[in-house]
């Protein structure tokens, strides 16, 4: 398979009308404009800083509000933040006093944190799910992952674009646009698309516009970005992480999850949002026994002896992500790795009819039920379809709502339409967990956002890794397996990355021209 298909393999059709959208991007790029006096700096060397007086959290959050004016609201024009937070300097000089005072909270304490515009934030910032129909909208607390934040010390630097309502408005909707934010824009290649509904978290992080960001997903929405973005990025368990105060698309399928520039810095994230919700019912499956702090757990020497599946119908080809797959393949063989092929995606495509349909039952049933307290003009479901309508100059110029045209059609989760397709999705679970164990994997791997559907679906857990560039493309590696096995997953993609160290940052061409 050329690049093209193998690309129309792992990206959603919407990233790929993207790509025309981004044609016309052909800023004058000025080379100063990406040089950061922090970049590449990790979590816990900026730890250190801070120990060593070389930086404050104030300075720090000054210089990132300082980048993002020089390349996300002009130079390339990113368009990946939708907002920053006025008071982020103001936590930050709380957080400097509490070190000054000899209280550091823990590894976030002073760190930089944007997250995705769908997740409340009680303050002076607006949560919109990227909609102009919510763009005076504040929420009145802080979604239970913000409150987490807070209480680690971070700073909460404020909240990125995404693909409006979390993509869940139209079949061919564009990744990372909204009608309030724009378009967010790839920063390897400013012309390609920047990939799933967390676009502009990942694309933040990139560009280190922040060190770390939270994303959401339903279906690859965390993998997606950082496999095109060249970023580390963490879906975890479902119902590991809570989703109380984040505007919903699935009850069954939504969680929240990380990213960073490496595992370490995803990782650290990830352990601060880790705490049972009395909100949300399925955070009470998180067991005793698990870890609180992943990272601790993380280990260079992990890959002697594991099993590692890997879809059999990837291989083989030698056009650029599948030779950049092999290479991955054949370096973690390399360090004691069993490589094992096997057939599994088509269990994933068997149930696309059923996912289809238990998202439109639960948007609108999770919409409706989010909205009912709120206190704006927004209400329901309804409330936003006849909005768009009134508004669809401005809302609707490239792509409709047709997924919300047909969600409010819907009647109830008792309905026995839902229920079927709900069982088939449980089905998928136990397949995939049969196919694991059968085969005696201790993961499954693959390409980008084609590993991590089945993964979301599942609600197993996955990480995806840099795995290099494919015609200056970002290309991730995703690794996945059983509920609960967070430790030995990221374990091993920690393993890969210290090996493979194929992360590069990003140059900002404006186009693809000449890359393909």
């Amino acid at each position: 398979m050329n690049v093209f298909h193998q690309l129309k393999a792992i990206i959603p059709y919407g990233c790929l009308l993207g790509l025309f959208l981004l044609l016309s991007c052909k800023e004058k790029l000025n080379p100063k404009d990406t040089v950061f006096i922090l970049e590449g700096l990790s979590i816990e060397q900026m730890q250190e800083k801070f120990e060593s007086g070389e930086f404050t959290s104030r300075q720090v959050v000054e210089l990132y509000l300082e980048r993002i004016a020089q390349i996300d609201q002009s130079g390339p024009g990113l368009k990946a933040v939708l907002e920053t937070n006025p008071d982020a300097l103001h936590i930050a000089d709380m957080l400097d006093k509490e070190r000054a005072r000899g209280i550091v909270r823990g590894p976030m304490h002073g760190i930089p944190v944007l997250l995705k515009d769908n997740i409340d934030t009680g303050d002076k910032m607006r949560t919109t799910a990227g909609s102009m129909a919510l763009s005076e909208r504040y929420a009145d607390t802080d979604a239970f992952v913000v409150q987490l934040l807070r209480a680690s010390g971070a700073v909460i630097l404020g909240t990125t674009n995404l693909t409006e309502w979390s993509n869940y408005r139209s079949n061919k909707s564009t990744s990372g646009w909204s009608s309030l934010g724009g378009q967010t824009k790839n920063p390897y290649i400013l012309d390609s698309t920047p990939c799933g509904s967390s676009a502009g978290s990942a694309v933040a992080v990139a560009a280190e516009l922040c060190m770390v960001s939270v994303g959401t997903s339903t279906d690859g929405s965390i993998a997606c970005p950082a496999s095109m973005n060249a970023v580390v990025g963490i879906t975890p368990t479902f119902g590991l992480i809570s989703r109380t105060g984040i505007i919903p698309v699935s009850k069954s399928l939504d969680t929240p999850g990380t990213f960073g520039r490496s595992v370490r810095d995803a990782t650290l994230l990830f352990d601060a949002l880790i705490q049972e919700d009395p909100q949300d019912s399925v955070t009470s499956l998180i067991k005793s026994a698990l870890p609180r702090n992943y990272t601790s757990l993380l280990n260079t020497k992990s890959l002697p002896g594991k099993r590692i599946g890997i879809e059999k119908s990837l291989l083989g080809g030698s056009d650029p992500i599948s030779l950049l797959l092999q290479n991955a393949l054949a370096v973690m063989q390399q360090h004691g790795a069993i490589i094992v092929p096997i057939a599994f995606s088509q269990l994933y495509y068997a149930i696309n009819e059923s996912e289809h349909i238990v998202l439109k039952y639960e948007f609108k049933d999770g919409i409706n039920k989010y909205f009912s307290k709120c206190d704006c003009p927004i209400k329901s479901l309804d409330d936003i379809i006849e909005y768009n309508e009134k508004h669809s100059d401005i809302i609707m110029p490239f792509f409709g709502q047709d997924l919300m045209i047909e969600a409010q059609k819907t009647k109830g989760l008792d309905t026995k339409e839902y229920l079927d397709a709900h069982e088939q999705l449980k089905m998928l679970g136990a397949q995939l967990k049969d196919l694991i164990e059968t085969n005696n994997l201790d993961v499954l791997c693959g390409v980008g956002n084609a590993a991590s559907g089945p993964a979301s679906v599942a609600g197993f857990p996955s990480i995806t890794v840099p795995m290099g560039l494919a015609n200056g493309i970002p290309v991730g590696l995703t690794f996945f397996s059983l509920p609960y096995t967070e430790a030995s997953l990221f374990s091993i993609a920690y393993s890969y990355e210290s090996i493979s160290k194929l992360r590069t940052p990003p140059r900002f061409l404006p186009s693809r021209e000449g890359q393909l």
